[in-house]
């Protein structure tokens, strides 16, 4: 086992798995063995078997760890954090530990919490933590706040520490609560506030970028309430504040609860309303049709009137359904609660026609069994077959009308994005096999079916869609590029993607198909310069951009 150097330092050991990987690549003998020594799945396979797994930076990164001891590359990278919290003489290190345990609307950046990292900190450190208010919050230590209650309760609704949050929203938005030896002591720093008379409706204002922590934005109020059912989504920590007297009618509590719809329950019963939520469309987006059965269970609106934004595209919520390829399960709640079977959208397309569209046979046999069945016009029909991924169909039907796809509107054309958003892969093949243009923009964000494939890290959809033509230059909604969101997924790697994404293969069919040349941004190490701009990207997908990842 190889042993660290006295003073670890995470960016040498970066340089070390890259020249790990580099000798790999050259087929070094020596580096080969290492991986078939230390990477589990390089073990008991010859050299050449190891060279065909074309091994990526992460291998190359994992192999270093197990040769240094520890099980991953992200084990190791806590190790090192901790040494160098613990040499840490400047700065603020409590400021430096807080930022790793909450989110960026509360800390004002860009940088997402780190849990375990906090953990092991604060585990191996703990002298330079210890009689923080702010820090006993933060991990629910019951005691320090209980002696610090019995010298004055002055300050159970002041703000705390550098972040200045009150008691209640540093413990209700503490990221440690996901972790299980956490949340009784969270849960029990909370009572412990509240029987000291600590205002369960305490809050803050959301300080995420453009906003910040010296200035929040007011208009999103994040209450204590919000951090218990929203952030971390803790039934037993949601009715705590509400038995206590927390509004459940805070403007973002029953929004964010619905992915825990035990939560959601907690706050309904304790009156929290859904109309002008959007709480009934945000749980279309859940998988599970259960959080939408809840809320319609509760008096919600099946035809509540669109906000703006998405929800305003397609109109009332079964539309919205089937425009997003929500399961039957989803359409027959909505039916089953009143939901308008012959709905329209603004452009006129009946539900019917929408479910044809987008490919939804089994949602369009519901609706024509609640007597909203039409014939089909022969754009329809095309429509409906490339949908469904029947390229035959679809060919044989624009033999007869020569002027499809070209015919299409605008509001139709956006099927292919859709479709690229929702993951309907066969569908968005079929189309650009049958000439759709591949610049026509849709899904919640307004991009093309290029953006889309990449901020799902679907490498083989992004290789089909720049091999027939896509332009990486096409804008989005939020004003960028490709590379914009291939900067953004690959860093934050979103959680509703494919199976198993990909950014490193994305990044690897852009340069193939001809991206501009990447030179490292000497002002900010973790960035590139692409084509006049500074992104930051992973490290594996800045390998690729640089010409020494993928071939």
């Amino acid at each position: 086992m190889r042993a660290l150097p006295a003073r670890p330092d995470i960016g040498h050991l970066k340089k070390q798995a890259k020249a790990l990987l580099r000798l790999y690549r050259n087929g070094d003998p020596a580096a080969i063995n290492r991986f078939a020594t230390s990477l589990p799945a390089a073990s008991k396979k010859s050299p050449d078997e190891i060279l065909a797994l074309r091994l990526r930076l992460h291998d190359a990164q994992s192999c270093l760890a197990r040769e240094y001891g520890f099980p991953s590359w992200g084990d190791l990278a806590v190790h090192v954090a901790a040494a160098a919290f613990g040499r840490e003489q400047e700065g603020d290190p409590m400021r430096s530990w807080l930022a790793l345990v909450y989110g960026g609307d509360v800390t004002g950046s860009y940088n997402t919490p780190k849990a375990h990292v906090a953990v092991h900190l604060w585990n191996a450190h703990p002298d330079r933590l210890s009689g923080e208010l702010a820090v006993a919050c933060a991990t629910g230590d019951v005691e320090l706040i209980a002696e610090a209650v019995a010298v004055s309760s002055e300050w159970i609704n002041q703000p705390l520490g550098p972040f200045k949050l009150p008691p209640l929203v540093a413990v209700t938005h503490s990221r440690l609560a996901a972790l299980p030896n956490f949340q009784p002591r969270l849960r029990a720093a909370v009572q412990r506030l509240l029987q000291a008379g600590a205002d369960p409706n305490q809050r803050i204002f959301n300080r995420f970028p453009p906003a910040s922590l010296d200035a929040p934005d007011e208009t999103v109020p994040l209450s204590a309430l919000y951090g218990a059912a929203g952030v971390n989504r803790d039934p037993v920590l949601t009715q705590m504040l509400l038995d206590a007297g927390a509004d459940p009618n805070d403007g973002e509590s029953l929004y964010h609860s619905l992915e825990r719809p035990d939560c959601t329950l907690v706050l309904l019963r304790h009156g929290a309303r859904i109309d002008g939520t959007n709480a009934l469309r945000r749980a279309l987006d859940m998988k599970e049709a259960t959080a939408l059965e809840l809320l319609l269970a509760h008096g919600a609106d099946p035809n509540e009137a669109p906000g703006q934004g998405p929800t305003k595209t397609w109109g009332a919520p079964l539309l919205r359904a089937i425009a997003i390829r929500c399961s039957t399960r989803h359409i027959e709640a909505l039916l089953a609660a009143g939901a308008d079977p012959r709905a329209c959208t603004a452009d006129g397309v009946s539900a019917y026609r929408l479910a044809l569209r987008v490919g939804l046979v089994d949602v369009a046999d519901l609706l024509k069994a609640a007597g909203a069945a039409e014939t089909l016009s022969p754009k329809d029909e095309f429509i409906a077959a490339c949908s469904r991924g029947d390229l035959t169909a679809a060919l044989q039907l624009q033999q007869r009308h020569p002027e499809l796809p070209a015919a299409l509107a605008e509001s139709e054309l956006r099927l292919l994005p859709d479709a690229a958003a929702w993951g309907a892969t066969e569908a968005v093949m079929t189309m650009v096999q049958c000439g759709w243009p591949l610049s026509a923009k849709g899904g919640d964000w307004n991009a093309t079916a290029l953006n889309h494939a990449l901020i799902r890290g679907d490498a083989n959809l992004t290789r089909f869609l720049l091999t027939h033509g896509a332009n990486w230059r096409d804008e989005h909604g939020f004003g960028s590029d490709a590379l914009g969101t291939l900067s953004w997924a690959s860093v934050n790697e979103p959680a509703d993607t494919i199976a198993e994404p990909d950014w490193a293969a994305c990044a690897g069919a852009l340069v193939q198909s001809g991206l501009p040349t990447a030179v490292p941004d000497s002002d900010s190490p973790e960035c590139l310069i692409i084509d006049g701009r500074s992104l930051r990207f992973s490290e594996e997908v800045m390998e690729v951009l640089l010409g020494k990842g993928l071939a």
